[in-house]
């Protein structure tokens, strides 16, 4: 039953975030590795809304980062607006600047997808990829958002906050995924034409998958923008977006274990050849493009990590695309 994977995926979890907090208390983590195991689960949460919009309902986005864009500046504005300090008031502010960067990422996400979504394929690719930058450069000329300067903000958010509300945006994709929305999702996926002959509404659940794709990307942008002390418009550029995709394809389109795995290996990655900025970006490249190759449906393909229990949160792809 979906609840009982639910727990044992929360049980586990919480074991690894007690050993991994005591280990950084004890100073055996160094704060290097805690700020990569962060950035983690900003792009984890990332793919995971890019999977479900471009995976899982097969349209095609390459502008994710205006949503996390959205959602950065909005939590931001939250935080600045308040004057928010360090005490007993970020338990209020806190939830309430992330709440309101993904609620504000989720309406464009509906503005966008209402007219856009009739859209398939490249023509969608191109719609997208002007939202992204039609929001970046809003923001760029925006002097009270920081305009060209960006908004400097205070670290309120760390990696424990940013691990479990990761973990919160997984165990949402996985029922949602796994329920009859998600099902609806992934006929519309596999045929539009005979999806809509056997009565589903391809135009309400597209829209759907786009407003929670674009609301988790707004959350991982507040995430970051609380996390880090400076965001700046040139950072949700395309290639952030593209950067997004490239996890996604990694990983396995339609495989929500495949994009965490595929988060997880680029942001490793990037970070850990961030000693070779000359040639970082070629030796990523080369690393991709043999992956192609040998693993075109990348990682995980469309299949799911089966896990050592008898049924596990995540089965294979028989089990998601019957519920489990």
């Amino acid at each position: 039953m979906r609840w009982e994977k639910n727990l044992i995926l929360l049980a586990a979890a919480g074991v690894f975030f007690v050993l991994t907090s005591i280990l950084a208390g004890r100073g055996l983590i160094s704060r290097f590795v805690l700020l990569t195991m962060t950035q983690v689960c900003i792009y984890i949460i990332l793919a995971l809304g890019l999977n479900l919009i471009t995976g899982f309902t097969g349209q095609l986005s390459i502008g994710h980062a205006g949503f996390m864009s959205i959602g950065a500046y909005g939590a931001g504005f939250i935080m600045k607006t308040f004057d928010v300090q360090a005490g007993p008031t970020l338990i209020f502010f806190i939830p309430f600047a992330l709440i309101f960067g993904v609620l504000v990422a989720a309406a464009f996400g509906v503005l966008l997808g209402l007219p856009t979504l009739r859209l398939r394929g490249d023509y969608l690719a191109i719609a997208t990829i002007g939202f992204g930058e039609i929001v970046r450069i809003v923001l760029l000329n925006t002097k009270a958002l920081g305009g060209a300067s960006g908004m400097p903000l205070k670290q309120f958010v760390g990696w424990g906050a940013a691990y479990w509300l990761m973990l919160l945006s997984v165990v949402l994709i996985y029922n949602f995924v796994n329920s009859s929305h998600g099902r609806a999702c992934i006929a519309i996926r596999e045929n539009e034409i005979a999806a809509e002959t056997m009565g589903i509404n391809t135009t309400k659940y597209k829209v759907m998958a786009f407003a929670i794709g674009a609301g988790l990307a707004g959350l991982a942008g507040g995430i970051y923008a609380n996390h880090m002390y400076m965001i700046q418009p040139s950072t949700f550029n395309f290639l952030k977006s593209f950067e997004i995709l490239v996890m996604v394809v990694l990983g396995g389109l339609g495989s929500i274990t495949g994009c965490i795995l595929g988060a997880i290996v680029m942001t490793v990655m990037n970070n850990a050849l961030g000693i070779f900025p000359e040639i970082r970006m070629i030796i990523v490249s080369v690393l991709l493009v043999t992956m192609m190759i040998f693993r075109p449906n990348g990682l995980m393909g469309t299949t799911e990590l089966r896990l050592p229990f008898r049924r596990g949160p995540f089965g294979t792809k028989g089990d998601m695309t019957n519920g489990g």
